[in-house]
Formats: structure tokens, sequence, C-alpha cells
């Protein structure tokens, strides 16, 4: 996936008319968001598909998808319908319940993203012990999408250690604590959310965020 200036944002508002308006005032630094639950509880898939009609941007879709594979299946077919690019999934449910979401994703021409480990810390509790663990299962399936925390940088390193050329975006960059060159050692793009749209300038935030890892 080709992000551009190396930033996907965490559009996470509740608004649809809010989100539109931040990703127009960005657009000429970004060309990905990741969107999550808050919108699309609020607003419903139709705000993916709202992203896509009014901007040439990819979306990811964070959705975290940890169910039983029949499951897995039925939530990954109807947000590829609706026109995500990509959906994020998580690893510790297991290799089945991976590979239904891979599946589809081949089905729809569309990408996965596996998530190995959070950036907040009460990650460190239970997903950190398996993380690696999941990294070396998606290895195995051929999965070549990754995200890993920004927070935690040797854990992104080790992560990076084991998908090696594979594609890993980062959460936890900015308010969380992660710094945006730092990330970049071991990661291909970052993942920023509240220092862009709580910002009362999104679009100098974005620049301000370039500029500190472009130098």
């Amino acid at each position: 996936m080709e992000v551009k200036n190396n930033i996907i944002l965490a559009l996470d508002v509740n608004n649809m008319d809010t989100g539109l308006g931040i990703i127009e005032s960005i657009s000429d630094y970004i060309n990905t968001v990741k969107v999550g639950y808050p919108l699309v509880l609020s607003e419903g898939l139709e705000s993916i598909s709202k992203i896509k009609d009014n901007f040439d941007f990819k979306v990811i879709a964070d959705f975290k998808v940890a169910d039983i594979p029949e499951t897995n299946t039925k939530i990954c077919d109807l947000t590829f319908q609706s026109g995500a690019d990509a959906i994020i999934v998580q690893g510790f449910v297991g290799e089945d319940s991976v590979k239904a979401c891979q599946e589809n994703a081949a089905e729809h021409s569309r990408e996965v993203f596996l998530l190995t480990e959070m950036s907040h810390p009460g990650a460190a509790r239970f997903i950190q012990k398996v993380s690696e663990d999941i990294a070396q299962m998606g290895v195995k399936m051929g999965i070549n999408n990754y995200v890993a925390p920004s927070t935690k940088l040797q854990r992104l390193k080790k992560i990076r250690e084991i998908v090696g050329d594979s594609y890993i975006i980062s959460p936890g960059v900015g308010v969380q604590g992660g710094v945006p060159k730092d990330t970049l050692k071991y990661a291909d793009a970052l993942i920023i959310g509240r220092s862009i749209y709580q910002s009362q300038s999104p679009r100098e935030s974005v620049k301000t965020i370039i500029d500190s890892f472009k130098l």
C-alpha cells in the first residue's frame, strides 16, 4: 500500500461532516485514512463509501476483527463491499480465523493487516506475550502487512526483525508518546489520530509532523 508522506490519519471522530472536512483540509499531504468503530457506529458503513466517493483516498477499516472464521468472513465481506481497501485483523484468534479474512480479502482484491501488538500500556499484560508468535504465524501464512506499536520501539524493532521486508503501520504516534522519526526507523507508515483531528488546524499539524521527520 502506497501511503503518501508515510502518514495514515486515524479518523476517530463521530460525525461524517467533521471527518470529511478534516480529510479535505489535509488532502494535499496524505492519501490514506484509518476508519474505526467511532465513525462507523455513528454513521454506518456508508462512512467508508462516502470517503471513497469524495476523495481519492485509501481507507483501512480498523475493526480489529477477532471472531470465529465464519463471522470474520461476513465482517470482511461487508467491509470490502463498502469500499474499504484493507482491514485490520487480530492475530490472537488463531490461524483459521485470520485465514478467513485473508481469503475474503483476496476475493475482493483487497488487503489484510495483521495486528501483532497494541500501543496502550495494558497490552503488555496479555497480547505482548504472544505478539511475536502472531508475527511468525503471519509470515508463515504469507501475510505482507502488519500493525505494531510506535510507543514500544523495542517491540516494534522485534516485529520488524520477524516480518522482514513486509509493510508495517504503527499506531501510538503523537498523543500516546510515539515519535515519528524514531518510529520510521522500523515502520513504513505512522498512524496518527488525535494530534491531527483534535488540532485547531489539522493541515498545519500534518505539515509540522512531516517536517519533523523529513529534516
